[in-house]
């Protein structure tokens, strides 16, 4: 038995049998899925229960569709005002174009010059390494073929002739390896740059930093103008142009040959003017604007202090305050006219009327009526002159480009800034009627029921006079005649002589129309109505010299305030004939105002150049503030105006300068809020504060 059959016996492993072995090899047969003949049956189609069902003729029907470049997202309905037609209107066409994919790419094209240097580039290097490719290899053939001569000469050479004869076959080999080498051109060897080694050049240098510098300002105003020159525009223009040639023609015919040549040459003056001031305006208004915007940057600081400077030392003063110095108004024909009249326009509270003339009844010769506005303090907007010195002047609140002015001669005026004209519009003459003596105040009034402007005036001459402008022309009607109480003289023929008194300043009630006082040259006080012509409701004995201004409170009905050359300023109540408060300011007392936003808080300023602040809550008995403006030997102080908003004062001096002037925060202090309770403020918070310290004196007098 053989080996490995005893082995299986021993090991009692089953031998595998014919039957076994055959199934075994249909098992390892290739596999075949169980759906191999389902692809011999016909297939049926499975239609789903909601199909329509066409007909052949509708089958056969073809639909086409056509691609368009239209974009199906873009909005079809977006409209844009029309400035031309005042409406807005849809827009036409509309923007198709979509980007879907878009790249910077560095593709140069081939044309141009880069493109040509870079493929000169290219085909240079591509020579270079083809020249060094076949130097490479016929170095390495000679190498070859000298170590084979070397090594053949020692082995195979066994006579001396063969051993010739390979030195020969060895010394051709090398000649030709020489002439190979020697033919091809070597490249020029280009210099390698160290990529390393360079200099940054503001790392050598010390670079300033950058600084941002900036600048608040207002923007300018700006406006588009757009016209069109149309057929019937061009045939009205010529249309007018002739028509001003045939008035032209018909003066030279009444005219006679003599009157011509005058004619002749002051139409040539005319014409002149008229193509110069052609000229000028249409560039006024950009001028305007550009010299403001010079003089923005030129006052910038002063625009700063105005807008944002609080005087942070008033919390370390013991309830006083001081006035900032801003800008200074002069204009050069003016300088030797002292300022006898200061008001600001009720409407653009940037704008004020300064009058010039002389208080010197010696020196009386012109005047001058100038309108500064802040944003341009370095020249005037409007210039008037006038033969005639102006001693005091009112802008209508209502009509704010209507000036009323009064002359030292005895006329009044009206000026219209809307008219450039250098002459008022309308003006008193002794035709007319006019005052004697010099006009010391005018003030616009109410219209009259036929809805005419209406304005009264007070003159040295004792007369109160209402002007109103009737059809182009002056009309006036004395109200009072100012004839002084207890100087009645028996005349001639025991007829009564009155002492007529001198008006020297008025002011009417804020709310009772008809009130209004007087200051007289004799120091009186009167106390009148519009009508009574005859009697006086009040006489006050107030000054010792003459009353210089008097005016009544803003808030409080009852109280007004007087100033005088005697040195003094007094409060009064109208139903008290004695002063509340009295106030010695050691100088003659130019002129007086109260402040808008409070009814305690006025202004005064003296002949030695000091302007004094009172506020009589915080003290009664002096001013919070005594700052002197100008130099005291040269200028003297003639009058004071507040800002209806903004917190300065306007002083004039009789050099004819106006200076402007901050208040500090002291100076304006306003009711201080408490936690959880509101600050009562207005009109009768104003009155109550003043009655409180009117009761308070009024218990001391008693």
């Amino acid at each position: 038995m053989a080996p490995k059959t005893a082995a299986r016996r021993m090991s009692g492993i089953p031998q595998p049998t014919a039957r076994t072995t055959r199934k075994r090899d249909e098992d390892t047969g290739p596999d075949v899925g169980e759906g191999a003949d389902e692809w011999t049956q016909a297939k049926t189609l499975l239609k789903p229960p909601d199909q329509l069902e066409l007909t052949e003729a509708e089958l056969k029907q073809e639909f086409t569709r056509i691609l368009t470049a239209n974009n199906p997202h873009a909005p079809q309905n977006i409209v844009r005002f029309s400035f031309k037609e005042g409406t807005y209107k849809p827009i036409s066409f509309v923007d198709q174009l979509a980007v879907h994919f878009s790249l910077v790419g560095n593709m140069i094209p081939k044309d141009s010059d880069e493109g040509r240097r870079q493929n000169y580039r290219a085909e240079m290097t591509s020579e270079s390494s083809q020249e060094d490719m076949e130097v490479q290899p016929s170095e390495a053939e000679g190498g070859e073929g000298g170590e084979g001569g070397k090594e053949g000469e020692p082995k195979e050479a066994e006579s001396q002739g063969e051993v010739l004869a390979a030195e020969e076959v060895a010394e051709g080999e090398a000649e030709v390896e020489v002439e190979e080498v020697i033919t091809p051109k070597k490249p020029t060897e280009r210099k390698l740059t160290n990529q390393f080694n360079f200099n940054e050049r503001a790392s050598q240098t010390f670079n300033s930093p950058l600084r941002d510098r900036e600048c608040q300002m207002e923007p300018p105003p700006r406006a588009t103008f757009s016209a069109t020159a149309n057929q019937w525009e061009i045939y009205d223009a010529y249309m007018y142009e002739l028509e001003k040639q045939e008035k032209t023609k018909e003066m030279e015919k009444s005219k006679g040959p003599v009157a011509k040549k005058t004619g002749m040459r002051t139409r040539r003056k005319m014409t002149s003017l008229e193509s110069q001031s052609d000229d000028i305006t249409k560039v006024t208004q950009a001028a305007k604007i550009v010299e403001r915007m010079v003089n923005q940057n030129t006052y910038d600081d002063i625009a700063q202090d105005f807008k944002y400077y609080e005087d942070a030392a008033d919390e370390y003063r013991d309830q006083e305050g001081t006035l900032l110095p801003l800008w200074k108004f002069q204009y050069d024909k003016a300088k030797r006219l002292a300022v006898t009249a200061l008001c600001w326009n009720p409407r653009y509270k940037d704008l004020f009327a300064v009058g010039h003339g002389s208080y010197d009844f010696m020196k009386q010769n012109r005047g001058m009526l100038l309108l500064y506005t802040l944003k341009n303090p370095s020249f005037p907007e409007y210039i008037f002159s006038s033969e005639c010195g102006i001693m005091c002047l009112d802008m209508h609140v209502n009509h704010p480009y209507l000036v009323a002015v009064g002359y030292y001669d005895g006329n009044v005026a009206i000026y219209n800034l809307k008219k450039p004209q250098s002459q008022p519009s309308y003006k008193s003459s002794a035709k007319l009627g006019k005052h004697s003596e010099p006009v010391w105040q005018v003030r616009w009034q109410k219209d009259d029921m036929d809805n005419n402007l209406n304005f009264f005036s007070v003159s040295s001459d004792g007369r109160i006079v209402s002007w109103t402008l009737v059809k182009n022309e002056l009309m006036h009607t004395d109200i009072i005649k100012l004839n002084v109480e207890g100087t009645t003289t028996e005349g001639p023929e025991e007829l009564n002589v009155y002492t007529i008194g001198c008006g020297t300043a008025f002011d009417f009630h804020k709310q009772i129309d008809y009130l209004f006082l007087v200051g007289t040259e004799e120091g009186k006080i009167y106390k009148c109505s519009k009508t009574y012509s005859s009697q006086f409701l009040d006489t006050f004995e107030a000054h010792n010299m003459a009353v210089d201004a008097v005016t009544w409170n803003p808030y409080h009905s009852k109280v007004f305030m007087s100033c005088s050359s005697d040195w003094t300023v007094k409060i009064w109540d109208h139903t008290i004939k004695k002063p509340m408060f009295v106030y010695d300011l050691n100088s003659a007392v130019g002129d007086i105002a109260w402040a808008p936003y409070s009814s305690t808080v006025f202004a005064a300023v003296t002949t030695d150049g000091k302007a004094h602040v009172f506020d009589l809550v915080i003290n009664k008995y002096e001013a919070i503030c005594n700052q002197p403006v100008v130099a005291k030997k040269k200028n003297k102080i003639t009058h004071v105006q507040f800002n209806a908003i903004h917190p300065i004062i306007i002083v004039g001096d009789d050099r004819g300068q106006v200076t402007c002037l901050k208040l500090s925060p002291n100076l304006r202090k306003m009711p201080k809020e408490k936690k959880g309770q509101e600050v009562k403020r207005g009109p009768e918070v104003e009155v109550a504060k003043l009655d409180k310290l009117l009761n308070l004196v009024r218990e001391v007098k008693s």
